[in-house]
């Protein structure tokens, strides 16, 4: 009887607890299965402002097909689109926002949809040694924006992310570069190093990475086939007076001073060599 006496209060409160459970459960599950539309509505509402986000959405879900072509639809999608946000499923949020500017065209809720669509991608951005095609697709979107709501509050804020996403790309290139010098891939240190001048001309590292396409050619030149030594030695030496004219109070001054008197040298020698070449050619 002690025993029964001891587990009974357990077995009670065991079933209090569940139905207690159950009981919320039961009231989500009985809006879910009332097809009662005005209903679920007021109910997803509920939860939307309670952040509530995953049952909010499976409500709002529930009624889209019910609310096309009413005075609830504009509101009904737009929240749908905000639960993806909410819940930092910013791939879907981006689709749904640009869904809704695109069938709500007329909508005052279509400048901020356009933006979050935009915002969206932006948050899908990893970090710059993971693919960049979110952070392509987020430029592209915020620029969109730019350029069809000029007179925006959220132009001035669209730039400042345009620039932070497009140093990311800058920071990817220029670090995709190294890669490829410590490996002593010249030629490919030296193609990415100039392709990152091309794309971002306004790069505030412009100087490191015209030093880093010179030391790249230059362990080029100095690891090249006999061949192709003279006509890459001169290149070193344009790309070193270049520099020195560019930039004639730089820190690294003494290293392309070096590489150019290097460069001159090897010239020097492969004229001697082909000088001598050219005589035992002449002498047989």
């Amino acid at each position: 009887m002690e025993k029964k006496t001891t587990i009974l209060p357990f077995l009670v409160l065991s079933l209090m607890s569940f139905l207690l459970l159950n009981g919320c459960k039961s009231e989500f599950e009985q809006i879910r299965t009332s097809g009662d539309v005005k209903n679920i509505y007021a109910k997803a509402l509920e939860y939307y402002q309670a952040e509530e986000w995953q049952k909010s959405q499976t409500l709002l879900e529930m009624i889209i097909p019910n609310v096309r072509g009413t005075k609830e639809a504009e509101d009904v999608f737009f929240k749908y689109a905000y639960t993806f946000y909410n819940l930092q499923s910013y791939t879907s949020a981006s689709y749904h926002f640009k869904t809704f500017a695109n069938t709500y065209g007329a909508s005052p809720l279509r400048e901020e949809s356009e933006f979050m669509s935009a915002y969206a991608q932006y948050q899908e951005s990893p970090t710059f040694r993971l693919d960049q095609g979110n952070t392509g697709q987020a430029i592209e979107e915020f620029e969109f924006f730019v350029n069809s709501y000029p007179d925006s509050k959220r132009v001035a804020e669209c730039n400042k992310l345009i620039d932070q996403l497009r140093s990311k790309l800058e920071t990817k290139a220029f670090e995709e570069g190294k890669l490829y010098f410590n490996l002593r891939y010249y030629q490919s240190a030296v193609s990415s190093f100039e392709n990152l001048l091309k794309d971002f001309p306004e790069t505030k590292n412009a100087e490191e990475v015209r030093l880093m396409i010179l030391r790249s050619y230059y362990d080029l030149a100095v690891n090249s086939i006999l061949d192709k030594r003279e006509e890459r030695f001169k290149e070193c030496r344009r790309l070193a007076a270049e520099f020195l004219e560019r930039y004639p109070k730089s820190v690294s001054l003494r290293e392309v001073q070096s590489i150019q008197d290097n460069s001159n040298k090897q010239l020097k020698l492969l004229t001697n060599v082909r000088y001598q070449n050219q005589s035992a050619g002449s002498g047989s």
